[in-house]
C-alpha cells in the first residue's frame, strides 16, 4: 500500500510538473505567470524527485533510474540558482538554460515510461536489455530533438537578455 501511494504521488506530480513546464517553455519569460507556473513546476518536481529516490521496484536496489533522478535533481537546482545567488555573468539565460533542461529530463523519463510499456503491449517477455534499450533509445531521442531546438532558444535568450 504504501509503494501504491508514493507511485501515485510521483505520477500525479509528474503529470502536474510536465503540464507546468511545458507551459513555461512556450510561453513569454519573466511575466507574474512564468513565475507562478514555475513555482508550481519546481514543487512538482522536488517531489518527483523525493519520491523516486522511494521507487526500488525495478532493481530492488539503487540503480541507473536513480542516477538519472539525482542528475534531474541537480538540474533543478542549477537552474534555480541563478535567481538567487549573485555573481552568475547572465542570470537569466543561465536560469532558462538550466530550467530548459530540467524539463526536457522530465520529457526524457515520460518517453522512457512509455516506451518501456511498449513489451508488455506486445506481449514480449520484457528482460533488461530491452528495457533498457528503449529507456536510453527513447531519452537518446528526446534529448536530440531537444538539443536541436535548444540551440535555437539559447539564441533568442541571448539577443532578449544580454550574452
Amino acid at each position: 500500500m504504501p509503494h501504491d501511494f508514493i507511485g501515485w504521488t510521483h505520477t500525479i506530480f509528474a503529470i502536474i510538473a510536465l503540464i507546468a513546464g511545458s507551459l513555461v517553455l512556450n510561453r513569454v519569460k519573466g511575466t507574474a505567470l512564468h513565475k507562478m507556473t514555475g513555482k508550481i513546476y519546481v514543487v512538482s518536481m522536488l517531489i518527483v524527485c523525493v519520491t523516486a529516490f522511494t521507487i526500488y521496484r525495478v532493481h530492488r536496489t539503487f540503480g541507473i533510474l536513480h542516477v538519472f533522478a539525482v542528475v534531474s535533481t541537480i538540474t533543478l537546482f542549477l537552474g534555480m540558482l541563478p535567481m538567487y545567488i549573485k555573481g552568475y555573468k547572465n542570470p537569466i539565460v543561465a536560469h532558462l538554460a538550466w530550467m530548459y533542461w530540467s524539463v526536457i529530463g522530465l520529457y526524457c523519463a515520460f518517453t522512457a515510461e512509455i516506451f518501456t510499456r511498449i513489451p508488455i503491449l506486445l506481449n514480449i517477455e520484457n528482460n533488461y536489455g530491452i528495457f533498457y534499450g528503449l529507456v536510453f533509445l527513447s531519452a537518446g531521442l528526446v534529448g536530440m530533438i531537444g538539443s536541436r531546438y535548444f540551440k535555437t532558444k539559447k539564441k533568442i535568450w541571448e539577443a532578449q537578455f544580454g550574452s
